[in-house]
């Protein structure tokens, strides 16, 4: 499934996105912090494969822009609160995202920068659920974006399309794992809070003779 949405992914962006250049870039890297599904790679590869000379300079405007969205979709959480939330996540997700934030706190978002998990709903989240480390906000985000996308950027600028083919090749695993492990955590999180929220059980008196 995710080798199959990369490859789709991919031929739109060559088809469709690539004249834009950086431009549409930002407007992409943006946009999908808030709200937008389709994430930056998507245009970060073909441009870089096209023009490798400027890979590094790709990264880094995918980076300032997808922080910069980041950011305007955290006040938009603090502002319009958890109804906004529902609307982008769920209600089922909420919950869980709550969980997350009360353990880790901005972590929480550098994590879901570096990875496949859904960026914009831990940006929104942050605001909406309380977060109030704005300064720990923008720094894990910026070491989640730039650790994911300036790299990217690197490697397919020095080995092109040698290192797209080993990363499609080992994205379908890379992606089933990352989504098993963050469910199985979240999972084990919301269990441990509740079972912190029951409390120990009253032990049973003995019953009279």
């Amino acid at each position: 499934m995710f080798s199959q949405l990369t490859d789709w992914a991919l031929e739109f962006a060559r088809n469709h996105l690539l004249h834009y250049g950086p431009l549409g870039l930002a407007v992409l890297s943006f946009s999908e912090a808030i709200f937008f599904p389709v994430p930056p790679d998507v245009l970060l590869v073909p441009l870089t494969l096209l023009d490798p000379q400027n890979g590094l300079l790709y990264g880094l405007v995918t980076v300032a822009s997808s922080v910069t969205g980041g950011l305007v979709g955290y006040f938009l959480g603090r502002s319009l609160g958890r109804p906004l939330l529902i609307r982008l996540v769920g209600a089922k997700r909420v919950e869980p995202l709550e969980a997350y934030f009360q353990r880790y706190g901005a972590l929480a978002v550098g994590l879901a920068a570096f990875t496949p998990l859904p960026y914009k709903a831990f940006t929104v989240g942050a605001g909406a659920l309380g977060l109030r480390d704005v300064k720990g906000f923008v720094l894990a985000s910026v070491i989640g974006r730039a650790g994911r996308f300036v790299p990217e950027a690197m490697l397919l600028s020095l080995y092109g399309e040698r290192i797209l083919d080993v990363l499609t090749s080992y994205i379908d695993a890379v992606g089933y794992a990352t989504i098993a492990a963050a469910a199985v955590y979240l999972a084990f999180i919301l269990l441990r809070r509740r079972a912190r929220a029951r409390g120990p059980s009253s032990p049973r008196r003995p019953s009279s003779p």
